[in-house]
């Protein structure tokens, strides 16, 4: 029989050495050079270091779309920029960066009213403004207290922190610097908030709201009157700033759904919402009324809390209203009403029976056309998402 060859050793090297033609050696250059320009132009970005260990499938990262916070002449207005999925790589911390930013500038008090607080970079200002002689208080819900990790922190660092110690829940989410500003929102102070969910913050410069706001803290921090018990003594319900009205609404005892209805009975072209919760009958009748008026209404609803029998979903569908389900695999987390493109009402406040009666929430009546375009954009954002996905 006849023994075959073994390849010698130089075969072999040539063999090898094919492997890395000139043909190959300028398509591998090709491929780089497409990687960094799209890294460059920010189509994609590039992890370099899984790139080199092989780890092409977590290599090219695909960043969200971020959400460039917008200034004002007193104001500062952020939103999230959530990605799916979520990857640490690509996230952005641009609330973050803008309240830690007003946490660095305090320079005597800061009082901070949250439901879920977990987050190290926000714990790790607070404890810096504290060394530095700034005054910090908190209130926040009482099942919160002890189950996250940057509260239980915190309370073993001593800050000050009343909890609300009953059933119904303190939702706030609001923080006053100084008694002359006001960060609020549909934001909570987590990673889930902050990197996978559709979120708003508004940083506003005035002394009158945040003596309303300051207020409504004392309430709970000091007198701990929370929810029914919660009395309607905001020193001023109504401001000017400029050419902006803006009102400050705490449910329950400012009766926040009312004002809400009489501003959608009011809308004359267009009502534009984003809801977390919609189960609140009296504004989902508003709603559809001045849909029949012919007012057109485009609603988008976060997708597990419309499909539950309360939500006025399911009615608004029926009547042929352009509302849909929201496309964020994670979720769509704001409290938002639009009015003909004028009026924006933004907060914690869901729109929902407990939100009026029983929790402690609080809502900005916002009348400027400017911010309610920013919420327009939102908007548009996420009915995009809304519609490309499975509805």
């Amino acid at each position: 029989m006849t023994k075959k060859r073994k390849t010698t050793s130089s075969k072999r090297s040539r063999k090898k050495q094919a492997k890395f033609t000139p043909g190959a050696i300028l398509l591998l250059l090709l491929i780089v050079g497409i990687l960094f320009l799209g890294s460059w132009f920010k189509w994609f970005q590039v992890d370099w270091e899984a790139m080199l260990e092989g780890d092409f499938e977590h290599a090219i990262l695909k960043p969200p779309v971020v959400v460039e916070p917008v200034s004002g002449e007193w104001y500062q207005l952020y939103f999230t920029s959530p990605q799916y999925p979520d990857d640490e790589r690509t996230r952005v911390y641009t609330l973050i960066d803008g309240l830690v930013t007003a946490i660095n500038n305090a320079q005597r008090t800061i009082d901070i009213a949250i439901y879920e607080f977990d987050l190290d970079q926000i714990a790790d200002a607070l404890i810096a403004a504290r060394n530095r002689g700034v005054q910090v208080r908190l209130v926040t819900d009482s099942d919160e207290l002890d189950q996250l990790d940057t509260l239980i922190r915190l309370k073993k660092e001593r800050f000050p922190i009343v909890p609300d110690e009953r059933g119904a829940i303190m939702h706030n989410k609001f923080a006053v610097i100084d008694g002359a500003a006001v960060w609020t929102g549909s934001w909570n102070f987590t990673p889930n908030d902050t990197f996978r969910n559709n979120n708003n913050a508004i940083l506003i410069q005035s002394p009158e709201l945040a003596k309303n706001y300051t207020t409504e803290f004392e309430e709970m921090f000091v007198r701990h009157e929370f929810g029914p018990t919660s009395p309607a003594n905001t020193p001023y319900p109504k401001i000017q700033l400029g050419d902006t009205l803006i009102e400050t609404c705490f449910a329950p005892e400012d009766d926040c759904s009312d004002r809400l209805v009489e501003l959608v009975q009011g809308a004359q072209h267009s009502i534009t919402f984003m809801a977390f919760s919609f189960t609140d009958v009296a504004i989902g009748q508003a709603v559809s009324e001045r849909g029949r008026a012919g007012v057109a209404v485009r609603g988008i609803f976060e997708t597990r809390g419309s499909e539950t029998e309360f939500s006025e979903f399911a009615q608004m569908k029926r009547q042929n209203l352009d509302v849909r389900q929201d496309g964020n695999p994670y979720t769509l987390h704001h409290k938002v009403f639009i009015i003909d493109n004028q009026v924006v009402t933004l907060g914690s406040f869901n729109f929902s029976d407990n939100a009026n009666r029983a929790n402690d929430e609080n809502m900005l009546i916002i009348h400027t056309p400017d911010i309610a375009a920013e919420f327009l954009a939102e908007f548009d954002r996420n009915y995009t998402l809304a519609q490309n996905a499975i509805q």
